[in-house]
């Protein structure tokens, strides 16, 4: 990135977080991503050799540290990372209050809000023995149709090819309807009643399915200007 020729502090700062993907890089560390393709399935549309620049650039800067964790290499917030937090989340909150939110077709992806809903399962609701969902995203290509979730009230694992148990739950529905849901739109009763989100499965598990879904952080947080979807 050229530089702003401006010793400015502002200045200074947006050459190093205002980087293109790099605010999105540090939200998911700060949501908990620690390895390289944890944050990765985060940022998708993101090429991993920019990714790792990126890093590298944060890491220089003291704001994220790199560490080894057996035989794993992990990703970390230093201090001034760890400051940085509160101002991620100060734009994120500006941005739906002030901005025009719409919804797209196009901006539906389904791995974000897969790796996005599977971070917020109520682990309380779920069941005890493994269980296994796979959704159908109806609109998507093949090799990003079927996603999987499996695990226990231990905590949910997401799988993008088959991870070879036997399916308990299947959810079927495009991932635009799934987008309207995660991010507060569509309530998720009402898209069930209409059809767009069809669970087929033994019953118990349809009717506590939607209590395992918290929803996106930002689907409660008031707007200036209501949600459309395009």
């Amino acid at each position: 990135m050229k530089g702003y020729g401006q010793f400015c502090p502002l200045a200074l700062t947006a050459e190093v977080v205002a980087e293109r993907w790099t605010p999105l890089v540090l939200r998911e560390i700060m949501l908990g991503a620690r390895r390289f393709n944890d944050i990765h399935r985060g940022v998708p549309r993101m090429s991993p050799s920019l990714l790792t620049r990126r890093l590298k650039r944060l890491q220089t800067a003291g704001i994220v540290e790199r560490n080894r964790n057996g035989n794993r290499t992990e990703y970390g917030l230093t201090e001034s990372g760890l400051a940085l937090a509160p101002i991620i989340e100060a734009l994120t909150g500006w941005g739906i209050r002030f901005l025009p939110m719409t919804l797209s077709r196009e901006h539906a992806d389904p791995d974000l809000i897969m790796w996005d809903l599977h971070r917020r399962i109520d682990l309380a609701q779920v069941p005890a023995s493994r269980t296994v969902v796979r959704f159908a995203f109806t609109d998507q290509r093949k090799e990003k149709r079927h996603r999987w979730i499996v695990g226990d009230a231990a905590g949910m694992t997401l799988c993008i090819t088959d991870p070879g148990f036997e399916v308990d739950l299947f959810v079927a529905t495009e991932s635009w309807t799934m987008a309207r849901i995660w991010y507060g739109e569509l309530p998720l009763k009402q898209a069930i009643a209409d059809g767009g989100l069809v669970l087929d499965g033994p019953r118990k598990l349809c009717e506590a399915f939607p209590s395992w879904l918290m929803l996106s952080a930002l689907a409660t947080m008031p707007r200036q200007r209501p949600l459309r979807a395009a």
